[in-house]
């Protein structure tokens, strides 16, 4: 916390604003509005997995249609397809990004196109801040008319070629969860094209009422608007969101300086100077052939017992069990940075003493 969300929120307490309606709303939104930029209009809700399927309501997606889903992600990127009746597509990574490999993604349409299916829409992933293949993908998109629903849950605050990520797609979700670069407690938001996409969007999270003195609904809608008291510790950490990216990028290097005289450890970081991440979470590969054969869960299992946290990366989508049944195309990517990637302490209210902790179990682990 920043010290100013306690104000924000007593204030929707002073003026009886609780519900999900009210000026931290429609501040909020305006903040993330102004930092996001490119005219893009945005709707605060529930979670970042409500942004994602909300947009595909408003891309009319619905039962038997199917949707392109990068594999390397969190299930929250996928779920909202199966909540639509329609079904996932899974495609790999590629190397540099850990994100969606565009040439995988091209042949991934093919095959359903020559399957007679055409997708409704492609979710790609900033995955721990890192933005993916921006223009790679895009033109992938526009070859074959397939509308982009960017999921920049983990990316606020992280660019390419100096635009921010969540203006790049048709829709974009964000995500204000406990555990990201700022929080709403939990929370998320819809980025969109327009106004009125906006304005549909809000429609549909209060319930799809229709515009009657009484309560009548010709749509099916969803409970997924913010309250205006989270909001209010949305505009609160609006004020330190660059601070929050600041720590994050300075955890990064702190890794970055201590795997430097490690050999098998590669740190994901920027491809080139085109990018930049907030890294939200650091993470590494670890290569057992080189590091005297400690490998990924070894390390992990070392941390524990010094009560330092890490966790392996996201277990691909097309390995989870809920998925095992849906199409994958692809190589083996996703399966090796799960196999041999850790995610790292990296939050934003680390101090010294941290560092120093880690930095010694760290060590400790190598010089075996």
């Amino acid at each position: 916390m920043g010290g100013q969300e306690e104000e924000f929120v007593a204030k929707a307490f002073r003026e009886n604003w609780i519900a999900p309606l009210g000026p931290n709303l429609n501040g909020f939104e305006s903040d993330l509005e102004n930092y996001i930029g490119n005219d893009k209009h945005i709707a605060v809700l529930s979670s970042g997995t409500a942004a994602i399927h909300l947009a595909l309501v408003q891309l009319g997606v619905s039962e038997g249609d199917e949707v392109i889903c990068q594999s390397f992600t969190f299930c929250g990127s996928a779920n909202p397809i199966m909540y639509q009746g329609a079904s996932p597509v899974f495609v790999d990574s590629e190397p540099s990004t850990w994100n969606i490999c565009p040439k995988a993604l091209e042949t991934a349409i093919l095959d359903r196109l020559d399957k007679g299916k055409t997708p409704k829409a492609i979710i790609p992933v900033h995955l721990y801040g890192m933005p993916y293949l921006i223009e790679e993908v895009a033109a992938v998109a526009a070859k074959y008319n397939i509308p982009i629903i960017e999921d920049a849950a983990e990316s606020l605050g992280s660019t390419y070629k100096s635009q921010k990520c969540g203006s790049f797609g048709d829709f974009a979700a964000l995500s204000f969860n406990g555990n990201k670069i700022i929080t709403t407690s939990g929370g998320g938001a819809l980025v969109c094209k327009s106004q009125p996409t906006k304005k549909r969007a809000v429609f549909y999270s209060t319930q799809a009422r229709d515009d009657a003195p009484h309560y009548q609904h010709s749509e099916i809608g969803f409970n997924y608007r913010m309250s205006n008291v989270s909001a209010g510790i949305g505009r609160g950490q609006m004020l330190v969101l660059e601070k929050h990216v600041a720590l994050r990028r300075e955890m990064h290097q702190f890794y970055q300086e201590i795997f430097a005289k490690i050999d098998g450890i590669t740190v994901l970081t920027e491809p080139s100077e085109d990018y930049f991440s907030n890294h939200w979470l650091t993470a590494i590969l670890v290569n057992p052939s080189k590091t005297q054969g400690i490998d990924r869960e070894q390390m992990r299992l070392h941390l524990e017992t010094y009560n330092i946290e890490s966790r392996p990366l996201w277990k691909p989508m097309h390995l989870q069990p809920v998925f095992a049944d849906r199409p994958y195309y692809g190589t083996n990517v996703a399966e090796e940075l799960f196999e041999n990637g850790l995610c790292l302490p990296s939050g934003s209210n680390l101090e010294d003493p941290d560092r120093k902790r880690i930095k010694s179990a760290i060590l400790e682990l190598f010089k075996k």
